[in-house]
């Protein structure tokens, strides 16, 4: 059933891209203001401590949160110029950016939600009543009025049903072969994934070696290495398209492609020319499936206290030392190893990255190798690939198998990874985010109650729009990072604010569309309950949300200096 009311098209105000222009404007000379204030509060002696910005933390990471809105209004400011000038800014697409600039602008002023209870409150920063004042303009508050109406999100939910089926709801903004390429994941994904993916969530399955061939075939697997090395030689962009079509299906197989991206960068940025042409065409191929081994226990993202050492013997390296949360490890033929091979050196600067290789395992033997053993992590979602814990004793790796074959380059050749990592991140949460808004919305069509149903209940039509909303703002911001990244430009800064906003978003959009299902929605069978679990591990990996929060305040804070 659809909703019963009708509704008519809501025109877009003559005065609504001056509007956005003023808006950001003012929000951009209030994140001067309130850089500045935490400024204050973290410097000692003309430089910004750590410490400091530790005991600060509402007030740093709420820097953080309130940059990233701000990043957000200026990227769908854009999106809505390029697709007006394109004849492409469409009624749904009109809709979705006034809602975004209404309920972000509130926020702003109001309140943003770092997290569930973690409201960080423009007092909390320390700036005036007066710069506040002056950044509530007239056009401010025009949009805070006007775009997120009853009527709106009315509208909105209606031409959602009525597109139904065609993606994602609102034109993403993406050229002609990028789209092409996503209906081909997605044709993909329809037909070879989302029919079994919650049979293997629920079975705790791997992910069918038959599938991961079949995202070789299609080049998942070298996306983005350069085609002299049997890759397609694309983009960032076209990772976040991948990712997040497969993501939409399941995360698990989205998240495929990772472990491939993490280290075929590894060996891109910090490899010999020797070490490029042995393993990157491999990867390329998916003839061999790569898994990154960077974390350990009691250090999580502190990975200055790495313990695991690999010493030198002859012409091999001998590692000792125990890993955790390990993704896909058992099927994995090649590890990227991040060891101390100087235990002299402090810090980072005693790591290295090597390139270890490793017999493919199974689940009654796992570890078929010497001088390596580990058990797994049972764990609430994220499953197809499993998580598992390694100990290494004397596990033997080659010395030709050092990361661009000098030691202590770890740390370096890791960081350099970063960025492609978090946008990539921040494209699986919008898959997910994307998966819990189909469900929702299909769910809220069927199920009746009262004699109507439940898309005809405004709340349960509040929750999918602003679902839809939030959805658009996380893409945008997310295909700015890659597209900044495919320009040879710095983008840890938007990456990471990618990362943080489309995590909670993903959260956001599961917990809403469970609680559109109510009770069915808490039962194993129905596949939002596994959206769930697989949207609350985004706020975690890659950089927790408050490790990304502080990276990006840092930045913000340092950049004054």
């Amino acid at each position: 059933m659809s909703l019963t009311v009708k509704t008519e098209a809501i025109p877009t105000p003559a005065t609504f891209s001056a509007d956005m222009a003023a808006a950001v404007n003012a929000t951009e000379i209030l994140l001067d203001a309130i850089i500045d204030a935490v400024r204050e509060k973290v410097v000692v002696d003309g430089k910004v401590k750590s410490a400091k910005v530790e005991q600060e933390q509402r007030a740093t990471h709420g820097l953080a949160w309130f940059a990233t809105y701000v990043e957000a209004l200026k990227e769908m400011k854009g999106y809505a110029a390029n697709m007006s000038e394109e004849g492409r800014f469409g009624e749904m697409e009109s809709l979705i950016t006034r809602m975004t600039f209404a309920e972000y602008l509130a926020q702003i002023f109001g309140g943003i939600p770092m997290n569930q209870g973690e409201i960080v409150r423009l007092s909390d920063f320390g700036v005036s009543a007066d710069v506040i004042a002056a950044a509530k303009t007239e056009e401010v508050q025009r949009l805070m009025a006007e775009g997120n109406t009853p009527d709106i999100r009315l509208r909105l939910v209606a031409l959602m049903e009525a597109s139904e089926g065609a993606g994602s709801f609102g034109d993403a903004g993406l050229d002609e072969t990028m789209e092409a390429f996503r209906e081909e994941m997605r044709r993909f994904a329809d037909t070879e994934v989302s029919p079994h993916a919650h049979e293997w969530h629920l079975k705790n399955e791997y992910i069918p070696l038959d599938v991961v061939g079949k995202m070789a075939e299609m080049g998942v697997f070298g996306l983005t290495i350069p085609e002299e090395f049997g890759g397609l030689g694309l983009g960032k962009e076209s990772m976040c398209v991948v990712s997040e079509e497969l993501s939409r299906a399941y995360i698990g197989v989205g998240s495929l492609g990772t472990r491939s991206e993490i280290a075929a960068e590894l060996i891109m940025c910090g490899g010999t020319e020797e070490q490029k042409n042995n393993w990157l065409p491999k990867i390329a191929s998916g003839e061999i499936l790569p898994t990154a081994v960077f974390t350990e226990p009691n250090t999580g993202s502190d990975l200055a206290s790495l313990k695991t050492r690999a010493t030198l013997d002859g012409d091999s390296y001998k590692v000792t030392g125990n890993k955790t949360w390990i993704t896909h490890p058992v099927r994995a033929d090649v590890m990227t190893l991040l060891v101390r091979t100087n235990p002299e050196e402090p810090g980072y600067k005693g790591l290295s990255m090597l390139l270890a290789e490793k017999p493919r395992g199974d689940d009654e033997t796992p570890f078929p190798a010497e001088g390596m053993d580990g058990g797994e992590i049972e764990v609430l979602g994220y499953r197809g690939m499993k998580e598992y814990e390694i100990s290494f004793d004397n596990f033997k790796v080659k010395k030709e198998n050092l990361l661009g074959g000098v030691e202590g380059q770890g740390f370096k050749q890791l960081m350099q990874t970063f960025e492609s990592a978090r946008i990539q991140t921040a494209a699986r949460a919008i898959g997910v985010a994307q998966s819990a808004l189909d469900l929702g919305l299909r769910y809220a069509q069927e199920r009746i109650q009262f004699s109507k149903a439940l898309i005809n209940f405004p709340r349960v039509i509040d929750k999918l729009a602003m679902m839809a909303v939030e959805l658009m703002v996380a893409r945008q911001l997310t295909y700015f990072s890659a597209r900044q990244k495919d320009h040879d430009k710095r983008c840890d800064l938007e990456a990471g604010m990618a990362k943080l906003l489309g995590a909670r978003v993903a959260w956001a959009a599961a917990d809403n569309a469970l609680q559109i299902h109510s009770g069915n929605g808490f039962a194993v069978e129905y596949a939002i309950s596994r959206v769930l679990c697989d949207a609350r591990i985004l706020n975690i990996f890659e950089g927790a949300g408050e490790i990304q929060a502080q990276v990006i305040a840092r930045r913000l804070l340092d950049s004054r200096g």
